[in-house]
């Protein structure tokens, strides 16, 4: 199998047919109900193929799937790359007429959705589509012994669709294509073979994110196991991890932080765990370092987007002096520091961040213009690379520290503020748990930093803490208010919503 893997391409379904001739009663997927051994898992991806194709599925037509982390889920996702078409997870947060927006735009004929997401949505929902209850995926798959017919991926041929969020309107669809995936993830399932390392994964965030699929594809590329969560809990992932004497997870930062301060952390066996992501938001360098104190095995921070661009990789076990930066680019990713004319800035200055890899998008799927809106090509050359969205510099030995979001800078009075440098004046006071800063609009000044802060019980007052950070900034970096807040406002992945934030803020004015 490593010599597959090796190869510059080759066939994702082939590979889980491999696996399954080569080790059939090995455990593929398990969630809280269900469970399939790897000869279960291409018996079913098999019947459940044929099944899509008999019922009106082509080549690169997509298959909607909507509803929680499951088996079945990750069931209906494989098959519908076995079939030739294209894995399309809605996600679940996402409002009625976005749902059938993303359904429309992905031109999916049929609809997996589970029950709660149906109860919710009601009979008329997406009516004119083949609605399949995930909770009935095995009644409605072909007959035992169906096989599909033989599907050979090229390169271009899309795999998935992920449907960006954060949006107001509807999301854009993020084409991945069988190439793209085959390089980002085959590579990865060879370093696990070559390592010697078995592979038990827990997938703790849902199968509609990108996110996900680096606890889900590439285990199940290296003949592993993975357990599928469904609502994040951190006793009930220290249970598995332990029980299932997992080997390699991904969580976002707010996962580590709730594991971090779960009372009953150190009473769990982790010696398995031999490699922990994470990725999509913000990881504090104090967050790193304590994971890394407390938490076995290595940890490895990504940045990069769904679009793909520059991949920049932290292994923040073998660099624990740049935890506050998101590593380097990887191999066969490069990356450019622009300022606002698209003009190379200075070594350490900060500026807007593009980059290219070999894992870069199609394309937003029917949206050409946004498309080309999201990329920079080269004057001189004609190369494409993608815009990452984000303001960074890049240090004396090739490490990347964010500064922020390019639209999350505020310009007050002619002058640039990085929220993030104000965030981590914030977060220096012993009775602040989390700050965020966000730009709102000001008669005098343009645009002024407005902080939320989560405070300590018993902690000082958000106006004291406000001056005491003040008293430590230039004039013009300085926050105008301090408002307390309970909780940040997060998606379902982890992301702080500072379009949440800054409608509150000027809502408090």
């Amino acid at each position: 199998m490593q010599e597959i893997l090796a190869e510059p391409f080759g066939s994702f379904p082939n590979v889980l047919r491999d696996w399954a001739r080569q080790q059939p009663d090995t455990l593929a997927l398990v969630d809280g109900h269900r469970q399939a051994t790897w000869a279960q898992l291409d018996e079913k991806l098999e019947r459940l193929a044929a099944r899509l194709i008999e019922t009106g599925l082509e080549r690169g037509q997509s298959v909607a799937i909507l509803g929680y982390s499951s088996v079945n889920y990750a069931l209906v996702f494989l098959a519908a790359v076995r079939a030739g078409g294209v894995a399309a997870p809605l996600t679940t947060s996402a409002s009625p007429d976005q749902l059938a927006g993303m359904a429309k735009d992905s031109g999916a004929r049929h609809l997996f959705i589970d029950e709660a997401k149906a109860d919710e949505l009601g009979p008329d929902f997406m009516a004119d589509l083949i609605r399949v209850p995930l909770e009935q995926v095995s009644s409605w798959m072909a007959p035992a012994g169906t096989a599909a017919p033989p599907f050979e991926p090229e390169p271009s041929d899309p795999f998935n669709i992920i449907y960006s969020s954060g949006t107001t309107g509807i999301p854009k669809g993020i084409v991945h294509s069988h190439q793209m995936r085959w390089r980002q993830f085959g590579s990865t399932a060879l370093s696990y073979l070559e390592a010697g390392l078995p592979v038990r994964s827990l997938a703790s965030t849902p199968l509609y994110s990108n996110t996900t699929m680096v606890a889900f594809l590439p285990p199940l590329m290296a003949g592993g196991t993975v357990r599928i969560m469904g609502k994040f809990d951190a006793a009930k992932w220290l249970g598995h991890a332990q029980a299932d004497v997992a080997t390699v997870t991904m969580l976002v930062p707010v996962q580590y932080q709730r594991l971090m301060d779960f009372p009953a952390f150190d009473d769990f066996d982790l010696s398995s765990m031999a490699l922990k992501y994470c990725t999509s938001a913000p990881f504090s360098a104090e967050l790193k370092s304590e994971v890394l104190r407390r938490m076995p095995g290595g940890l490895i921070e990504i940045y990069s987007m769904t679009e793909g661009g520059v991949v920049c990789l932290l292994s923040c076990h073998e660099f624990p002096d740049k935890l506050h930066t998101v590593g380097r680019p990887a191999p066969g990713s490069e990356l450019k520091v622009l300022d606002d004319d698209d003009k190379p800035v200075p070594a350490g200055t900060p500026g807007n961040l593009i980059g290219r890899s070999m894992t870069m998008m199609s394309g937003y799927k029917n949206r050409p213009d946004k498309t080309a809106e999201a990329q920079w090509a080269d004057p001189e050359t004609g190369e494409v690379w993608m815009r990452m969205g984000d303001i960074g510099r890049v240090d004396e030995d090739g490490f990347v520290e964010l500064v922020g979001r390019a639209k999350d800078m505020i310009i007050s009075g002619g002058f640039n503020i990085y929220p993030s440098d104000l965030e981590a004046e914030l977060e220096k006071e012993d009775d602040v748990v989390e700050a965020a800063v966000v730009g709102i609009p000001s008669k005098q000044w343009g645009e002024t930093p407005v902080g939320f802060a989560v405070v300590k019980q018993g902690g000082r007052s958000c106006d004291e803490i406000c001056g005491s950070v003040n008293a430590r900034l230039g004039k013009t970096q300085r926050l105008s208010v301090l408002h307390p807040i309970d909780e940040m406002p997060r998606s379902h992945i982890g992301k702080l919503l500072k379009t949440d934030l800054r409608e509150k803020a000027e809502k408090l004015g």
